[in-house]
């Protein structure tokens, strides 16, 4: 481990003056929750715990932060009395750090952050305020293509909905075991979606072949990209204390080579990325560090 740890960075990394090439932005969101709570914590439990994550990752020729700038933000509440005016001010907080000078990473909080950071990154340069141009990467125990959830449009459970509804291009699925009819109905007759079943890749004998397709469906993708990570698309043993936890989910490793293989897409530019519902577990920290050690993948791979 590094030799200068600091408590409440990221990684424990010391704190970064002036301009930063990563940005983690702690998202202390959590209104619209339907089944476990605690999501409002999870960010800062997993900055603490990523002070436990190795530096050293086999992609790299030297540890993190590997000659890279990483800030850790001051982490953002909202101030508004009502949901859609957090909402707004999710989108003035995420959008400065879309000048494509820097790779925002996102912790949340409940899975509503996306359309809001799908919002603000619309000022990316290479979005250029057509989200047509936008791919989202999903990995989701859920498919969040809900038109509304307790007569609310704007609830974790509508995230990729509401996206989509901004004008996103493309919205690739996968770990997805626990939808709606109605959201089945839209996979299917909305050209822009394409989801891949945790029933399909886990089958025990037929997953591989619909893993490989998954993978070759990521090396496809071309333009700008999004990638959000529900860590509850993670099987429920791993991350039992998100807030709506799901058995049946992808292994560990199957989400680190989805991040890698999204990096690794010849003709993508991965502009930002989110991990989300992450809830702080009292009796083991496996939850935050599972989600933790995601983060830092994700930023190992940008480097």
């Amino acid at each position: 481990m590094d030799e200068v740890f600091v408590e409440g960075q990221f990684l424990g990394l010391p704190p970064t003056e002036g301009d930063a090439d990563v940005v983690i932005l702690p998202l202390a969101f959590e209104l619209t929750t339907s089944y476990g709570t605690g999501t409002a914590e999870g960010p800062l439990a997993c900055i603490e715990a990523s002070g436990q994550v190795e530096l050293y990752d086999p992609m790299l020729s030297s540890d993190l932060p590997a000659g890279l700038t990483i800030r850790t933000e001051k982490a953002w509440e909202g101030t508004a009395g009502d949901l859609m005016g957090q909402l707004d001010e999710l989108v003035d907080h995420a959008k400065p750090w879309y000048s494509g000078h820097q790779f925002p990473l996102f912790l949340g909080g409940e899975h509503g952050i996306l359309p809001p950071i799908v919002q603000a990154a619309s000022h990316h340069p290479l979005v250029n305020g057509d989200l047509s141009k936008l791919t989202i990467v999903q990995i989701d125990a859920h498919a969040d293509l809900r038109e509304s959830l307790d007569d609310e449009p704007f609830s974790h459970a509508c995230a990729a909905s509401r996206s989509l509804d901004l004008g996103v291009g493309a919205l690739l699925q996968a770990g997805i075991r626990a939808c709606s009819r109605q959201e089945i109905a839209l996979i299917n007759s909305d050209d822009r979606i394409t989801t891949f079943f945790a029933k399909d890749t886990q089958h025990p004998h037929t997953g591989a072949s619909s893993w490989n397709q998954w993978l070759e469906s990521l090396n496809t993708i071309s333009g700008p990209v999004h990638l959000t990570l529900d860590i509850d698309g993670l099987d429920g043993a791993l991350v039992p204390a998100t807030g709506t936890p799901v058995p049946g989910g992808l292994s560990f490793w199957q989400v680190i080579e989805t991040i890698e293989a999204v990096f690794a897409a010849p003709n993508a530019t991965i502009i930002s990325a989110d991990v989300n519902e992450i809830v702080a577990q009292e009796d083991t920290p496996l939850t935050q560090f599972t989600a933790a050690c995601l983060a830092t993948k994700a930023v190992a791979c940008h480097i």
